[in-house]
This record gives C-alpha cells, sequence and structure tokens, in this order.
C-alpha cells in the first residue's frame, strides 16, 4: 500500500527522520569503518557510500516519488543499485538492508514489496557471504530475521491505519448526520412554532376582530335610532380590542393568556362565557363536573383556547340563542364540552380552509387537541344544534413534562 500521498502526521514525520537518519548513519559507518582501518579500496567504499547517500536524498525532495507509485520504484531501483555496489565493496553494507526493507514496503505494492525485501535480504545475505568467503545457515538468520520484522512491523502499522481512517470516516459521518439532524430538528421546530402562532393568532386576534366586526355592525344597525345601545356596543368593542391588544403584547414576551394570569382555568372559562353574553345575543353559561385539580399551563392554554375558539364559532355561525360551556374532571382525563342550540351543519360538508373565507378554527383546535395526547370530536346537524368535546389526559403537576407557553 502506498501511503505516500497521504497527509504526513506528527508521528510519520518523526517516522521518516529517524529512518532517513538511520540510513545516513548506517552508510557513515560503512564508510568510516573502511577510511579509519585503512583497508583495501577504503575510497571506493567512501564514494559508494557517498553516491548511495546523494542517490536515497533525492528521493524525500521528489514530489513524483511521494505522489506515484512507479516513479517511487525507479528511485527504490536507483538506490538499490548503489547499494549493492556498496555491498560488493564493503561487507558493512549489510546493515543499510534493514532500513531499505521499510522504504520498500512502505512505498511499493504488498506483492511487489514482498518481493523487493526477498531479493533484498537474499543479496545481503550472498554479499556478507562472499566477504567471509564461507556460507553457514547463522548468516541468513540476521537479513531474514530483520525482513520478518520489517514486514510485520509495516503491515501491523498500516492495518492500524485503514482502521484509524474508517474510525475518521465513521466520526465524520456522525458528525455530518449530527448536523443535518440538527438542522432538522430546527426546522421542524420552527415549523411546530409557526404552527402554534397561526393556532394562537387565530383563536385570539382573529376571534377578537370578528367580535368587534359583529359589535360595530351592531353600532351601525342601531344608529340612529338608539344612540345609547350603538354607544354600549361601541364600548363593548373598545374593550375587545383592548383585550386584543393585551394577547399582542403577550405574544410578544411570550408569556401565558392574560386570561389565566392570577386566575384559575374555572374562572378564565367563566369569565369567556360572561363577556360573550355581554357583547353578543347569546346566554352563555359555565358548568363544572367533578373534582377540578390543578392543570399543566399547557393543558389550561389548550382548554381556554379551544373554548374561546367554539364560542366564536357559535357567535359568528350558529345563531344561537343559548351556549353551554361544560368543564368535566374524572379519572386521568378531562373534557371540556361547548353545545350550543344554533343551527347546527355537516361536519362531513366543511370547505377546506382559505385564508379570504376563513375556516382554520376546527383544525387548529383538533391540532391542540392532538398536541397534547387528546381528541376533538364534533355532533352536529342541520338543525340540530352543535356538540364539540375536547379530551384530554390530565397529567399531575408534578409528573408534567416541561409546558410549552404560547
Amino acid at each position: 500500500m502506498n501511503t505516500t500521498a497521504r497527509t504526513p502526521t506528527p508521528t510519520t514525520r518523526s517516522l521518516a527522520w529517524c529512518l532517513h537518519l538511520l540510513i545516513i548513519g548506517l552508510l557513515a559507518l560503512a564508510a568510516g569503518r573502511a577510511l579509519t582501518d585503512d583497508r583495501a579500496h577504503a575510497g571506493s567504499v567512501a564514494a559508494a557510500a557517498a553516491a548511495c547517500g546523494l542517490a536515497y536524498a533525492v528521493g524525500p525532495v521528489l514530489p513524483a516519488v511521494r505522489r506515484s507509485r512507479r516513479s517511487a520504484a525507479l528511485w527504490l531501483a536507483g538506490v538499490g543499485l548503489c547499494w549493492l555496489a556498496l555491498l560488493v565493496l564493503s561487507a558493512d553494507a549489510v546493515w543499510v538492508a534493514f532500513p531499505l526493507y521499510f522504504l520498500q514496503l512502505h512505498l511499493l505494492s504488498r506483492r511487489t514489496a514482498s518481493a523487493a525485501v526477498a531479493a533484498t535480504a537474499a543479496a545481503a545475505v550472498a554479499g556478507f557471504a562472499a566477504h567471509r568467503h564461507s556460507f553457514s545457515p547463522a548468516m541468513v538468520i540476521g537479513p531474514a530475521l530483520g525482513a520478518a520484522v520489517a514486514v510485520a512491523v509495516v503491515w501491523g502499522y498500516q492495518a492500524l491505519y485503514r482502521e484509524s481512517e474508517q474510525r475518521r470516516a465513521l466520526i465524520e459521518e456522525l458528525t455530518a448526520t449530527r448536523a443535518d439532524l440538527a438542522a432538522a430538528q430546527h426546522t421542524a421546530g420552527v415549523l411546530a412554532e409557526r404552527d402554534r402562532l397561526a393556532r394562537e393568532i387565530h383563536d385570539t386576534l382573529a376571534q377578537g376582530l370578528s367580535s368587534i366586526q359583529l359589535l360595530l355592525r351592531a353600532a351601525e344597525r342601531a344608529l340612529p335610532g338608539a344612540p345609547q345601545n350603538a354607544a354600549r356596543h361601541v364600548g363593548q368593542a373598545r374593550q375587545a380590542a383592548v383585550d386584543n391588544l393585551a394577547e399582542a403584547r403577550r405574544f410578544v414576551a411570550a408569556l401565558t393568556p392574560p386570561a389565566l394570569e392570577g386566575a384559575t382555568l374555572t374562572d378564565a372559562l367563566e369569565r369567556l362565557c360572561a363577556t360573550a353574553s355581554a357583547r353578543h345575543p347569546l346566554a352563555a353559561r359555565f358548568h363544572i363536573a367533578g373534582d377540578v385539580a390543578p392543570l399543566g399551563t399547557a393543558h389550561e392554554v389548550a382548554l381556554l383556547r379551544i373554548a374561546q375558539s367554539a364560542l366564536s364559532n357559535t357567535v359568528r355561525h350558529a345563531e344561537a340563542t343559548t351556549a353551554d360551556v361544560t368543564l368535566t374532571c374524572l379519572g386521568d382525563h378531562v373534557t371540556l364540552d361547548v353545545t350550543d342550540d344554533g343551527r347546527g351543519f355537516d361536519p362531513a360538508g366543511l370547505p377546506a380552509p382559505d385564508p379570504e373565507a376563513g375556516g382554520f378554527g376546527l383544525a387548529a383546535m383538533r391540532a391542540r387537541a392532538h398536541a397534547l395526547g387528546g381528541a376533538l370530536t364534533i355532533a352536529s346537524a342541520p338543525g340540530h344544534g352543535t356538540a364539540l368535546t375536547a379530551r384530554l389526559p390530565r397529567t399531575p403537576p408534578s409528573a408534567s413534562q416541561p409546558e410549552a407557553r404560547p
């Protein structure tokens, strides 16, 4: 495996420098011993060692050697020829075979490297035997053992490197997956928040503006014959505008609805019925069934909004004279029922919601109930009034999950 094209790490750079120093040191040792011992052909040994060192030094500075296996093979062949020439002249050159093993295993393919290591070991054994003018099995042990150690070290390092690369790729994949998941969660959060705000605006501001419109129309009809009634309707419209302004400010502050601030759900529902009765020709009554225990903020907000939206639909569409809002707490569920004696409708024949005509109320109420694990049912028929039921699981405050504020 050719690892030269990989980005060097501090560890690989340190190993490369150690290899450089080892080769230069062994070549210097061969030349130094030949010169100090005043051996025959000492000058030729020194020249061959210098030539081998120069040939070796060319490799690290040539980019082609690091990028191309063919260029690396040619460079190793040149270094090998210089080493063979030195081996013919000096037996000390046999030690240079050990770092050559690492170069061959590092730069060549596995099959080619195995053949090159075997040839280098055989040349080292043959050269050493030629200088000793004899041969014994002990001469094979050193080069063969060095070749085995080099093969084990390099192949072990390559296996560890592959495992490290696989782990790095896995980490990068997990990091990318985590980033994608975070982006998906962010998008889902944005969509959920957008949906929540749409429900809040529909159930509060839009319903309040519809109520103001109805009151102003009533004031127009009362003029000029009944100015006192007109003034009363205008005053009620003004109060509705004040309430909706408070709702808008609460949205900005991300607090609980003003109707629930400092009051219980039953107080807010009772006040809602009283306000509807005072502003419109509708007798709205509030009832309690069962033991009303404290609910989580998310549950109270959902039930209040559902009641507001249901009563607004009754005022705008049902032409009803009476409406009953009943809060029932039995077992582990809480139920809100809103019934009226209006003209009713066919639940299966409702038109799709439209930005101009409206029609988002029932969908918003159903979404609020489903978000808390509950359900919303509607029973109605033309001429027989309407009964809306929202049923939510009741969770004790101590076991409730973090509650989302509108």
